[in-house]
């Protein structure tokens, strides 16, 4: 952007800093409405005939704008698709394991591409792992949702399961989880190390042994 003395044309469209328009000035004008207001002029639409200006606080418009910027970086997230492969005759303790990882993916704001993986005989049954697929999307649907639905895609079935949950929001609640867990631990270590200081301060205080006549000694000499 080029800001007062570096805009060199005869006159500007002038906006003032509260938006309202004030019309054709020369730029020299404009420059001095800016110097009274202690205020910059500033080109925002060097295309326009003429081009428009505003009075502003160019310092503040930039930190503003960079502000922006960080928090837009900071929310933004990279979509990242995990995938999990099935057979299409997997069994109970298979199934449970990679339901298992679908549910962490999804817990974590991924998304999850399924594929059942048809092999011999198994391609000229394809409702094999549609059945499948519909199985699993059911028992995560807390988590996620059905986002591509099952395709033939030569010898295997894809499907796309998408989070609820967006990935900036599940790194929070992640983040907050492990910082509760550690509150947890701090608090069972003072209670434990608690108990055990009251435990030594209660416990029974040694006694100072009576001395006894050696039996060594000669029974004729007196003590």
């Amino acid at each position: 952007m080029r800001i007062n003395e570096r805009i060199r044309v005869p006159e500007v469209r002038l906006v003032g800093p509260n938006g309202e328009t004030v019309g054709i000035v020369p730029t020299d004008q404009a420059l001095k409405l800016a110097m009274e207001a202690d205020l910059d002029l500033v080109e925002i639409a060097p295309q326009g005939r003429p081009p428009v200006c505003k009075l502003m606080d160019y310092g503040k418009f930039k930190y503003e704008n960079a502000q922006k910027a960080r928090e837009s970086r900071r929310n933004q997230t990279n979509v990242i698709i995990k995938e999990m492969k099935l057979r299409p005759k997997i069994d109970k303790h298979d199934y449970e394991t990679k339901k298992g990882h679908v549910v962490r993916f999804l817990g974590a704001g991924d998304k999850v591409k399924i594929t059942i993986m048809f092999r011999g005989r198994e391609q000229h049954r394809p409702e094999l792992g549609f059945r499948l697929l519909q199985k699993l999307a059911e028992d995560v649907q807390e988590l996620g949702f059905v986002e591509s639905s099952p395709k033939q895609d030569g010898r295997n079935m894809t499907m796309v399961i998408g989070p609820h949950k967006k990935k900036a929001d599940a790194k929070i609640d992640a983040d907050a989880a492990r910082a509760s867990k550690a509150q947890e631990r701090a608090e069972r270590k003072a209670e434990e190390d608690a108990e055990r200081e009251a435990a030594h301060a209660a416990g029974p205080v040694a006694q100072k042994k009576e001395r006894r006549r050696s039996e060594n000694l000669d029974p004729e000499i007196e003590a």
